[in-house]
């Protein structure tokens, strides 16, 4: 390993310590998550590491990481018959697979896409897994914190083409662009940017056609808040999904009883 790669892979290791910022707790049982959870979702998580604090912070924004699910049926407990449920790039270990439970204890959302075929879901996951063994990029996290904080002098449709984007190796990746990029392979869109119609009427040079036309956005400054905000993925709540009934909550008068404080919620007092 060379100097810069002994650099690279310490920083990752101290990235990925637990941040001093406590992160929320999961808002829906494990068992409710894997019932809930389809092929194709992309699964966004709340992570606790520094790395997760520092995206968080960049990207202004809840989610910190995105998985791309793999199977039809997760478990809430144990791990997948082929190394795991959900794909994804880690900071330390790269593209990999790995089971639903690594994340059943964190805050988490699932985005799921609309429209696509049961072979364009096939499809997708199939690119997914063939990028796994390709390292995380770094430099590519770099370049979206540039292109999000700062704010060049020129105008807005020019600016994500002022950056060179990731390190401009194909075999490296971050979690949002892998996912991105998955997408992107059967057309689907995510973010697109909106290209305006020029209209073709001689009397009207400044007018534009109704329809919109969608641009492919690089899969390089692909957040994953990004999946949340998009148009195109519907938020599945887990809870809601699996027999919701507000009158059956086991409701407790917290001034009758003795609460302390973990982090961001409450425990009775034993």
């Amino acid at each position: 390993m060379n100097i810069l790669g002994l650099i690279g892979h310490t920083l990752s290791r101290y990235l990925n310590q637990p941040s001093k910022r406590v992160a929320r707790v999961a808002t829906c049982k494990p068992e409710h998550l894997a019932a809930t959870l389809r092929k194709g979702d992309v699964l966004l998580v709340e992570g606790s590491s520094r790395f997760s604090t520092a995206v968080k912070y960049i990207t202004q924004s809840t989610w910190s990481h995105a998985a791309l699910c793999i199977s039809d049926q997760p478990a809430a407990t144990g791990s997948g018959a082929t190394g795991g449920e959900l794909l994804e790039a880690d900071i330390l270990k790269g593209v990999h697979q790995l089971p639903l439970t690594a994340y059943l204890g964190l805050h988490t959302r699932i985005c799921r896409p609309i429209g696509l075929t049961a072979a364009e879901i096939d499809t997708v996951v199939a690119y997914g897994l063939s990028k796994i063994g390709h390292q995380y990029d770094l430099k590519n996290v770099v370049d979206l914190a540039r292109y999000l904080i700062q704010t060049p002098p020129v105008p807005v449709q020019w600016r994500r083409r002022l950056f060179a984007l990731g390190s401009g190796d194909p075999t490296r990746a971050i979690c949002s662009s892998l996912i991105a990029e998955a997408f992107q392979s059967v057309r689907y869109p995510i973010l697109p940017e909106i290209i305006l119609a020029k209209s073709d009427d001689p009397e009207c040079s400044s007018c534009y056609n109704y329809n919109e036309l969608l641009g492919i956005r690089h899969s390089s400054l692909f957040a994953p808040g990004d999946f949340d905000l998009s148009p195109y993925f519907q938020v599945i709540k887990p809870t809601l999904e699996n027999g919701f009934d507000p009158h059956n909550l086991p409701w407790v008068n917290i001034e009758d009883e003795d609460y302390e404080y973990y982090g961001s919620h409450q425990e009775l007092r034993s």
